[in-house]
């Protein structure tokens, strides 16, 4: 198949490119800075000469967005909701402008639609969307709309021959350099990765194998389409996350961190506690009912795999 990642040079579409070229397709990756074969210059705003590359395509993952790992200045949000809204809607253009349109495209979206919460997990039914909470930092619905607009300018798009499916994705944990599993490491190298605000908050997550196999299985199932989350089995609150990386890497020890604490660390990597404090309970329902069967449902399983991996690189 031909497959074309708007945005795929990112550590998701890193993990994707890889795995889809090893087996045997031919992954063209659309960038604003194109460095390597098999990437094509786009704007990330507007149709251009990349459009050609999506005629005839068998399917399109777009990924583009900027890092949601960034200080949340208006101006920063401002950039996060644009460039995640108008690349969506370029694609859409080309999609809808094309002779022969690609089967399918899946639209990169975020587990961080669905709302804070600790009671019960949120499945694509019965999920809860955020933005109205009470007792969270009236900011982060900001996030929220921004999944909501950056899945909305999917809908929208007028491509009748093409399914789309709406990719709530859970963090995506692989071993490469600068990934979220990379950062969390780290920390717990380093003995700093105890409980972050008591650590009730719960972590999705999704191992970055099982990840690649959700889009396999997406891309062939013809009956699925809209939201689906990309999120393992197992959710699990950060402390117990952060316990089992540690007993995976060999340290005993992760000393923990007060809301301030988080704080001042979050300013300090130029990110933002959301990242640290939301509570995402994401299981993945509609997956799951179609007979997806993950490799790693539980992170006990998944961290030591991916130790292993960064031990060997």
């Amino acid at each position: 198949m031909k497959i074309v990642i708007p945005g795929g040079t990112g550590q998701v579409g890193t993990v994707l490119r890889r795995a889809l070229t090893t087996a045997g397709h031919d992954v063209v990756v659309l960038t604003r800075h194109p460095a390597q074969a098999g990437d094509v210059r786009w704007d990330g705003r507007r149709p251009g000469p990349w459009t050609q590359e999506i005629d005839g395509s068998d399917a399109v993952i777009n990924l583009a967005g900027r890092s949601v790992s960034c200080r949340y200045t208006e101006a920063n949000l401002r950039e996060m909701m644009d460039s995640r809204v108008e690349s969506a809607r370029a694609v859409g253009e080309a999609i809808a402008a094309a002779r022969r349109p690609p089967h399918v495209w899946l639209q990169m979206s975020t587990a961080t639609i669905y709302a804070h919460r600790y009671d019960a997990p949120n499945d694509e039914r019965t999920g809860i969307i955020g933005g109205s909470e009470a007792g969270v930092p009236g900011y982060w619905a900001f996030s929220v709309d921004i999944a909501r607009r950056w899945e909305q300018a999917q809908q929208e798009a007028a491509t009748p021959d093409t399914r789309k499916v709406a990719l709530r994705s859970a963090m995506v944990m692989s071993p490469d350099r600068g990934g979220v599993f990379d950062v969390l490491l780290r920390l717990a190298r380093l003995g700093l990765g105890g409980p972050v605000a008591g650590g009730a908050q719960y972590i999705s997550w999704i191992h970055d194998h099982d990840f690649v196999r959700a889009v396999e299985f997406l891309i062939d199932r013809q009956d699925l389409t809209g939201a689906v989350n990309l999120a393992a089995p197992g959710p699990l609150p950060q402390r117990a996350f952060m316990r089992t990386l540690r007993r995976a890497w060999g340290m005993p020890i992760g000393l923990p961190a007060t809301k301030w604490m988080a704080e001042t660390g979050a300013f300090a990597l130029r990110s933002d506690t959301e990242l640290l404090l939301k509570s995402r309970r994401v299981v993945p329902g509609r997956l799951t009912e179609s007979g997806f069967a993950f490799h790693y449902e539980q992170w006990h399983h998944a961290a030591p795999d991916l130790v292993r991996r960064v031990r060997r690189r």
